[in-house]
């Protein structure tokens, strides 16, 4: 399969990393880092330097027990930035991980590539329609809960079935807008017990849906450093484990905090 992102095509001769720029300040892992426009642009300067084939910003906190911001306040946020990395990095491609419609549109007008939305489309009525309608390259997660409950309600059995289940739903509404950018995002840490995350971590083709392509995003979460008896600050090493495996697995895109180890995972394994 091919995907189109602006002026690329990816053909997936080998996977690719997604560097994450948290705007946030209360992310688990880099919350409160990045809050001015020199240390963002440093920051993706770095990543795009490490190798990262895709930036993707976040304005909107995931973590457990965050708060839920405005959609004013997201757009704060995220836009006086957006702009400043589109132009400083003008060949960038550029992903913005948010649910609201209202926020798409702003990120797109403003120079956005792809939209990476936690709740595969069931947080926000309007999502899909516009999505579909303009044919955006849209990531579509599995989280399994509403916005209040993404961190509850686990996913104990068959969770390669119900991810599946509900990619085969949603990728079935988008296609009545005719051919569809969609890459996969089974969501290990939302809404699934340690067990669950390891499943779908193991099985990635179980729940591969269309032949598309999948997204791993594991980078420094609790299913490593709760298993390790660590923290999130000391779980790189935990991180590039399983983003090999993940990779040996079928992997398609790495999504990760850390792009230069993430780049060399893809190497090594790439030359096996």
């Amino acid at each position: 399969m091919k995907l189109k992102i602006g002026e690329h095509f990816f053909s997936w001769e080998r996977p690719l990393v997604m560097g994450i720029l948290n705007l946030t300040p209360d992310s688990f892992y880099d919350g409160g880092s990045h809050n001015n426009t020199d240390d963002v642009l440093r920051h993706c300067e770095k990543m795009l330097t490490d190798g990262a084939d895709i930036i993707d910003i976040g304005a909107f906190s995931t973590r457990p027990g965050s708060e839920i911001i405005s959609v004013e306040e997201e757009n704060s946020r995220l836009l006086p930035y957006l702009i400043e990395i589109r132009k400083r990095f003008p060949e960038a491609i550029i992903s913005i991980d948010t649910f609201r419609k209202e926020v798409v549109k702003n990120a797109l007008e403003n120079g956005a590539d792809i939209i990476n939305d936690i709740s595969g489309g069931i947080f926000d009525d309007e999502m899909l329609s516009f999505i579909g309608k303009n044919h955006i390259p849209y990531i579509m997660m599995h989280c399994g809960g509403s916005i209040e409950s993404l961190h509850t309600n686990h996913i104990k059995e068959n969770p390669c079935e119900i991810v599946k289940s509900f990619f085969e739903k949603q990728i079935e509404f988008l296609s009545q807008y005719g051919e569809q950018q969609i890459i996969l995002d089974p969501g290990i840490g939302f809404n699934k017990s340690m067990k669950s995350n390891f499943e779908l971590l193991n099985n990635i083709d179980k729940y591969r849906t269309n032949n598309l392509p999948v997204l791993i995003g594991i980078s420094r979460k609790s299913m490593i450093y709760k298993t390790l008896k660590t923290t999130s600050k000391e779980a790189l090493n935990g991180t590039t484990v399983l983003n090999t495996i993940a990779l040996m697995k079928g992997a398609d895109i790495l999504r990760v905090h850390d792009v230069k180890e993430a780049v060399e995972a893809v190497k090594l394994v790439d030359e096996l």
